[in-house]
């Protein structure tokens, strides 16, 4: 076989292949996996391959196939707000046990390529997006994601799924009843738009300086804060501050974020006081931070490339 002619053939789809298994699965690292997968089997079937189908549709078919194997066993990665309504009481929020629930995880932009030519991509990993699309069975999301994000025809979601038009008709107009509504999303901002960037450095100086205040100034009246792996989360300004400044903040200085993207999403790497500590990502509009959402997973930190940085409060740098 010709590994040369594989290779320009199939690696221009590797980055659309992993935001599709992303999307499938709510796991940068599990897609990073399936990908690789999906080329492994892709090259040992390569010579088989009689190009009925394009190139595209052919891995897309195999990366498909291989997120509904490696999902069969494995429970619906969720975000604390898909378990249960926001938390009323003043109390700390409860821990879920080790294992308890599989999580959500964020997908650094970097993955999925120039920002630019990947607008739309960018667009369909969004959080809100993603954390609904894992309500659905497996089967259904396969379809509404090949139908309405990948927009493959009826004839071609049939032959990616070994099955039939009229099924495939069947299964997207199922999961379009079941889908649950996304919230926050059509009037997102942009991560590179200059309202976004300041909101997003507010955001940080807040945590950095232990500034509630300011936290305030940037939150949205109806923000939601939620942070795996806590089961509770909270809705409301008052609510989201009250929670972070009566346990959260600490001391200025205590806090470091440093920005990124993900999700099509400003985002900030988060250490405290000097320990990788997890990623936050928030939902930004014209009038403020709509949602924030902290994934607590030290080890996310190496997928943006983010190392530890000096203890430099921001407090002393003000």
């Amino acid at each position: 076989m010709d590994e040369d002619r594989f290779a320009a053939e199939t690696a221009p789809f590797r980055r659309e292949l992993l935001a599709h298994c992303y999307r499938m699965v709510g796991s940068a690292h599990d897609a990073e996996d399936l990908v690789q997968e999906t080329y492994l089997r892709a090259w040992r079937g390569y010579g088989g391959f009689d190009g009925r189908s394009s190139v595209r549709v052919w891995l897309y078919a195999i990366a498909t196939n291989v997120c509904l194997t490696a999902l069969r066993p494995r429970s619906v990665r969720m975000l604390p707000s898909g378990l249960s309504g926001p938390q009323q009481e003043e109390a700390p929020p409860r821990r879920a046990a080790p294992g308890a629930v599989s999580w959500l995880e964020p997908l650094p932009d970097s993955r999925i390529g120039d920002p630019a030519a990947a607008a739309v991509t960018r667009e369909s990993v969004r959080l809100a997006l993603v954390a609904s699309l894992q309500h659905l069975p497996a089967r259904q999301r396969a379809i509404l994601l090949l139908r309405e994000v990948l927009a493959f025809s009826a004839a071609e979601t049939a032959e990616v799924l070994g099955t039939t038009v009229a099924a495939v008709k069947s299964g997207l107009q199922r999961a379009r009843a079941r889908l649950a509504e996304p919230g926050p999303g059509h009037d997102l901002l942009e991560p590179e738009d200059p309202r976004a960037r300041a909101l997003l450095e507010g955001y940080i100086a807040a945590f950095e300086r232990s500034d509630p205040a300011l936290l305030e100034r940037v939150l949205r009246a109806d923000a939601t804060l939620e942070a795996t792996p806590f089961l509770d989360w909270r809705a409301g300004r008052q609510g989201c501050v009250g929670l972070l400044a009566a346990y959260v903040l600490g001391a200025p200085g205590d806090w470091r974020l440093l920005p990124t993207t993900a999700n099509g999403q400003p985002a900030a790497g988060v250490f405290h006081r000097g320990e990788p500590h997890g990623v936050v990502v928030l939902s930004v509009t014209a009038t403020g931070i709509a949602r924030v959402v902290e994934f607590g997973d030290p080890g996310l930190l190496a997928g943006f490339g983010l190392v530890s940085p000096a203890r430099t409060p921001s407090a002393a740098r003000s």
